[in-house]
């Protein structure tokens, strides 16, 4: 058994129809985080024993003809910034790490377990998912699968290693920045931020991040995604942003899955270096894009400047709100000196301050919607640096920049779908992925795209670890 090897719906159909059973795969995945987490790190917490138990008793129901769901027996990886009963949900920080395992799953995780999925653990995550880098003082740093010196990107890294490593074949995630489509272009899968409101995210608390991130997952294929994100998608009353459920199925959309008539390449966007490496292999699959059929026009400036400055707004003071009964005690110590110093800032902030962020998000989607009159797809690449060191910055043509993600958050300003499928390699061998962004509410028209370039690149994205 290999889950970097066989399909989601292959194995779930395995075990529905009694040829293989849950308890196998469960088995395997444990095995597979005992062989290889002790040099990956990408699970903070596993319990084997209720995996086990779980598995056990979707193997009993398939045994007596009961119904199970469409994930029976899939083995995932819960990312440490949302809920799972019986884990405790340390936000990758100190802060937090002694709290009580929660009561109760989030929405997504409720209807993955709903579905048939066996919880074997929680992944690692920058604390509060506020970096790109999936390391933090609590559990340490998470390793990238094709090269263990380097950084599985954040804030999903922990998930993104594992469904690389072959440790799960499904991992759930979030994006409030590029945190499912960094890691996931790092580690060589493929990645989809849904649009803002697909994947619920209500629930008792409102949401940490909220109207910047998303909810989603993490798997090997465009194709294996979209089939696991069919089934929990929908509306859910608790969550303000959801949006009803599509009319067609994402599945069956990609049943037709093709290149766009017309597509905009920005290597910069207008404003963010590119490391040549990285631009000659998005290149290259861009130019697959058009023998598949999509007229490429170049476009050198999507956005006038680079709005950074809008998101750290949001963000820093998302992350003040959710860290300010500790500041001033003995625990801020222990807070990554980074985000204690974006938290910092955001305590000078005013009202004004947040209102024009918003603003900001209004005038970017314009852009977009203006793009969007001439062609169906934004591409980009996902990364500006091919993956770096872990513990260090990106390098961008030998030099080192901290914000060598600034290809993602826009879209997470304006709400977009947006994707990544891996274009290729670089010279070390580390992936190197490609963007996709649609218009409003276009996942289905990204989705389409993504697969149809998978195919026509053929590539083979299996770790070597």
């Amino acid at each position: 058994m290999d889950f970097r090897r066989e399909t989601l719906p292959e194995l779930a159909d395995d075990v529905r129809g009694g040829s293989r059973s849950a308890e196998s795969l469960v088995g395997h995945a444990l095995a597979r985080i005992e062989e290889l987490d002790e040099q990956v790190n990408a699970f903070v917490a596993v319990d084997e024993d209720a995996a086990m138990a779980a598995a056990r008793e979707i193997d009993r129901c398939v045994a007596r003809g009961e119904r199970v769901g469409p994930l029976a027996g899939i083995p995932i990886g819960v990312k440490d910034l949302e809920d799972a009963a019986g884990f405790p949900t340390t936000r990758g920080s100190a802060a937090f790490a002694g709290q009580s395992p929660a009561a109760a799953d989030s929405l997504l995780v409720a209807r993955l377990r709903a579905a048939g999925c066996v919880i074997v653990g929680k992944t690692n995550t920058p604390e509060l998912g506020w970096k790109a880098d999936t390391h933090n003082v609590t559990c340490g740093a998470t390793r990238n699968p094709w090269n263990l010196e380097r950084s599985p990107g954040g804030s999903s890294g922990g998930s993104a290693a594992a469904v690389a490593a072959g440790m799960v074949p499904l991992a759930t995630g979030s994006d409030g920045g590029g945190s499912l489509r960094i890691p996931a272009s790092l580690c060589g899968l493929s990645g989809l931020k849904p649009s803002l409101g697909r994947v619920p995210t209500g629930g008792g608390s409102a949401p940490d991040w909220h109207h910047l991130s998303t909810r989603g997952l993490l798997a090997r294929t465009t194709a294996e995604l979209v089939w696991a994100l069919d089934i929990v998608i929908g509306p859910d009353p608790t969550d303000l942003r959801s949006l009803p459920m599509p009319e067609a199925s994402w599945t069956a959309a990609l049943e037709d899955a093709h290149v766009p008539f017309a597509v905009a390449w920005s290597p910069t966007l207008g404003y963010a270096p590119l490391d040549d490496e990285v631009r000659v292999v998005c290149e290259r699959a861009v130019r697959r894009m058009e023998e598949l059929g999509a007229k490429v026009i170049d476009v050198d400036e999507v956005f006038p400047e680079d709005p950074v400055e809008p998101w750290l707004t949001l963000t820093s003071a998302y992350n003040l709100r959710t860290l300010e009964p500790f500041v001033g005690t003995e625990m801020w110590e222990q807070v990554d000196p980074g985000l204690a110093a974006t938290v910092d800032w955001a305590r000078s902030l005013s009202a004004l301050d947040m209102v024009k962020a918003e603003d900001a998000c209004h005038q970017l989607n314009l852009r977009l919607v203006q793009l969007f009159h001439e062609v169906r797809l934004l591409v980009t690449p996902t990364v500006a640096a091919p993956a770096p060191l872990s513990g260090e910055p990106g390098i961008i043509n030998g030099t080192p920049d901290l914000n060598w993600v600034r290809f993602t958050y826009p879209f997470n300003l304006t709400r977009s779908p947006a994707a990544t499928v891996c274009a290729g390699f670089a010279g070390s061998g580390v992936p190197i992925g490609l963007q996709l962004v649609g218009p409003q509410h276009g996942d289905l028209v990204v989705s389409r795209a993504a697969a149809a370039l998978e195919r026509g690149l053929d590539l083979d994205p299996v770790a070597p670890i």
